[in-house]
């Protein structure tokens, strides 16, 4: 399955091998930057259909209640416009798709953040019927998802990774306003940072850039994944342009196919160095091939590179000599017209430009070293130094070997036809039409006049084949030919070219023609989904204070607050019994919060969280059906991970047995307040002050830069014994913390508070208000506590509350992603 941001990636896609290819319109879409126009889609699909390829719409952000008029119009769009599959990553959106074409296919996006087979059944249970898996599950774990589940399952094979899980990441939101879980991820996990260990800035060397991955690649897997009957492997690109579609889907075609015919892939080294030429931040199997924290992240650049071909080891004016990398010479040498730049990240700032530029000439040297001449003036010597490293950034000849797929004079790949031939002399010629992968679609033809005896050529097989065969600029090419002769019929080359043309166009216009789909009324549709007067709504309570401690010290201070509960979020589950225990005996609820993320292997964590018999803040969708199928299940909370944008979404997570849930970070405070009023008070449980987790990610931080580990079982667990955190360029340490799957997770290091909405949200009936500490010392918990304590009962004003967070907060305090622009209830246009 192949990426397509507009019209060159699609037609490259095809020319190359592409099974389907996954593309998005100008809404809806987690790549919002491109896309086809809603008035394209069906010729999108016509073209897509007549070359044999499916097409996957990607209806994969959330949706806000006030858009939800526009989504649901869209998705009767698209399933009138033939497209195979949506892709979909709101649990609202997918019921709502389901109720209005029964028929249309869809596929859970990454953005779901499924790791295991009960998040899979979480999605089946709303129609979808095949699920992307989380990038960061390795192959052993995929294995163990597809012994357990019977749906479809696909897995990303190639491309950029996001240091985040898809679907759990807020940087965005937090620090430009804007969502990634919108299509409008700003990067922040490319931008360098340094490393504060205990306080203390850390040397890193040349890794600033310690949260932005490598590229994956996982061609050598790929035989391991087609025994395990993954339904599609997907290459992630749609910001891509036609030469990476193109080049990629050649290379995973070759594998794909290689592996189903069980027969080594022979791919030349020049094509896998063409791979990580094309777009690569540094390729590897991260992740699809098991853990490794040390390789994951390089840190040297956050952006394409290319590849390493040498390094800098004399200047001699604008001549300079490099030592070139062997195994990239013997496949793909150095040459006059390669784009190369000078990396020296050793010593350059961020913010300076590299030098670089097109060679002229390449001389070889006495010393095995290559001499590199530039144009006049192209670069400034004195920016380049012994030791800097050289990358190739273009090459021409890859433009070359992706031309043929891009600009394509006749179809490259064709689609096998099976034609049967009826000539019978005194009787019309007929000649039936078959796709070979889909003999469902069949056209017949026949001659207006019966065939005569033949003089002295009757129509036999080898005529026949060659006449027939003639498919020249079409898409088809003639796989087998079954005769039924009778007599010695005399067919003429113009009439079997005649009708050959017109089996052509009325097979091509077969396959272009949608499928017939039941598309229902879109708005009678969402009407019936919101429909909640009948349902009941708990009176009105009194504000209740719920609080969530990271600490044993954090703990002290919060059972001194005496809130209605306490949230244990602990590294260690076996500190959690005695806090829990300690928690109880001072007459407060006491909950657990559970892993953002569950993998299979971890099921333990399941059945330890049970075994606390306290309520549970449920982060993970997985989970929430887990518990489902338990004897005795707790009271549960749902928290912002499941992504609840909107009262359809909000109603699945409810109804699957959650007393509230805190809706997804997307919203703005405005948008909470309108749901609370949807919902009903007893429904919503606001998050009023904590430091935004910003990333959550598979990629330990503490076991890259603190240890030689490659993962938990060798690193030393340094996340037991130091505090780290990381400084952004404007001098903001947000803090680091590791969970019970090792997984970290990154603060904002300013604390979002709601007091300039406070008197909205009560007024709109929010009533259960949680604060969150991440690394308060107990102090700090007890005055914001008892702050909010004070405005909650009417002793002190919101603005005062505001006023007081401020002195508090040691890195000062922000609205974050609560603040309420201006423009907020925009819609998008269906274009």
């Amino acid at each position: 399955m192949s990426p397509v941001g507009y019209w060159p990636q699609l037609h490259a896609a095809i020319e190359a091998g592409a099974d389907a290819v996954y593309f998005g319109l100008k809404h809806f879409t987690a790549r919002a930057k491109v896309g086809f126009g809603s008035d394209e889609l069906p010729e999108v699909m016509r073209t897509l259909h007549r070359r044999g390829v499916k097409g996957y719409v990607t209806f994969n952000t959330l949706a806000f209640a006030h858009e939800l008029p526009t989504a649901a119009e869209s998705l009767a769009q698209i399933a009138a416009a033939g497209a195979d599959a949506i892709i979909v990553q709101d649990l609202g959106l997918a019921r709502l798709a389901h109720v209005i074409a029964p028929e249309l296919e869809i596929h859970g996006s990454t953005q779901m953040s499924i790791t295991s087979a009960e998040g899979v059944e979480l999605a089946r249970r709303f129609g979808v019927s095949r699920v992307v898996l989380a990038r960061e599950l390795s192959v052993d774990e995929v294995r163990q998802i597809r012994a357990a589940t019977p749906l479809e399952l696909e897995v990303f094979v190639h491309g950029a990774l996001c240091v985040s899980y898809s679907g759990q990441c807020f940087s965005s939101e937090a620090w430009g306003g804007r969502s990634a879980n919108r299509g409008q991820c700003a990067q922040a996990c490319r931008l360098p940072y340094e490393l504060l260990v205990d306080s203390a800035k850390r040397p890193l060397g040349d890794a600033r850039y310690l949260l932005s991955p490598g590229d994956l690649s996982a061609l050598d897997h790929i035989p391991a994944l087609v025994e395990l009957g993954i339904a599609a492997l997907k290459i992630e690109g749609r910001y891509k342009d036609a030469d990476y579609v193109a080049l990629t889907t050649a290379a995973y075609r070759a594998a794909v196919d290689a592996a189903w015919e069980q027969r080594p892939l022979d791919l030349t080294p020049a094509a896998r160095i063409g791979l990580e030429q094309v777009y690569s931040r540094g390729l590897g199997d991260y992740f699809i091939g098991g853990t490794d924290h040390q390789k994951v992240v390089r840190g040297r650049a956050p952006r394409h590179r290319g590849v390493l071909v040498g390094k800098v080891m004399q200047l001699h004016g604008e001549t300079v000599l490099v030592a070139p990398d062997a195994q990239v010479m013997a496949a793909a040498p150095i040459k006059p017209g390669d784009g190369v730049v000078f990396d020296a990240a050793d010593w350059r700032s961020p913010e300076e430009s590299e030098e670089g530029g097109r060679i002229y000439h390449v001389h070889p040297t006495d010393q095995g070293w290559l001499a590199l001449e530039f144009a006049y003036g192209a670069l400034n010597p004195a920016r380049i130094r012994p030791g800097d490293l050289l990358w190739r950034t273009h090459d021409p000849e890859l433009d070359r070997t992706a031309r043929p797929y891009t600009q394509a004079a006749a179809p490259l790949r064709r689609q096998a036809v099976s034609v049967a031939v009826t000539a019978h002399e005194g009787a019309p010629l007929e000649l039936r039409w078959q796709l070979v992968d889909r003999p469902d679609l069949t056209v017949m033809v026949r001659s207006p006049e019966p065939l005569p005896a033949a003089a002295n050529r009757p129509a036999a097989e080898a005529y026949l084949r060659e006449q027939l065969g003639r498919l020249g600029n079409t898409p088809y090419q003639l796989a087998a030919l079954k005769l039924d002769l009778r007599g010695t019929p005399f067919a003429p080359s113009s009439l079997l070219n005649q009708l050959r043309r017109s089996a052509v166009e009325q097979l091509a216009e077969l396959q272009a023609r949608p499928l017939p789909i039941q598309v229902g009324d879109a708005q009678a549709a969402l009407a019936a989904l919101s429909n909640r007067d009948q349902m009941p709504k708990a009176p009105v309570e009194q504000p209740q204070l719920h609080l969530l401690v990271r600490s044993g010290a954090q703990l002290a201070a919060a059972i001194a607050a005496q809130p209605a509960s306490i949230t244990l979020d602990y590294l260690e589950l076996y500190g959690l019994r005695p806090a829990v225990e300690q928690v109880q005996a001072a007459g407060i609820e006491a909950r657990v919060a559970s892993p953002r993320i569950l993998k299979p292997a971890e099921q333990r964590v399941v059945h330890f969280l049970l075994k606390l018999e306290c309520p549970i803040l449920v982060r993970s969708g997985g989970l929430l059906e887990a518990l489902r199928h338990m004897a005795a299940t707790p009271k549960l909370i749902g928290d912002f991970s499941l992504n609840a944008a909107n009262a359809l979404s909000a109603d699945v997570l409810l109804d699957l047995g959650l007393e509230r849930l805190t809706p997804t970070h997307d919203l703005n405070a405005a948008q909470i307040a309108d749901l609370t009023r949807e919902l009903g008070s007893a429904r919503i449980e606001l998050i009023a002050y904590q430091h935004l987790p910003v990333f959550h990610t598979e990629h330990c931080v503490f076991c890259r830069f603190l240890s030689d580990g490659t993962s938990y079982k060798d690193c030393g667990r340094p996340c037991e014994r130091h505090e780290i955190a990381l400084r952004d360029q404007n001098g903001r340490a947000h803090p680091v913390l590791a969970d019970v799957g090792c997984r970290n997770t990154v603060f904002g290091a300013e604390a979002q508070e709601a007091s300039r909405h406070l008197d909205m949200l009560l007024a709109a009936g929010v009533r259960h208000f949680r604060l969150e500490f991440v690394h308060e010392t107990a102090e700090q918990v007890t005055q914001v506590s008892a702050d909010f304590a004070a405005a909650l009962r009417g002793t002190i004003t919101s603005a005062e509350l505001g006023e007081r967070l401020r002195r508090a907060a040691p890195q000062g305090v922000t609205e974050g992603s609560l603040f309420v622009p201006g423009n907020y209830l925009a819609v998008p246009l269906m274009q």
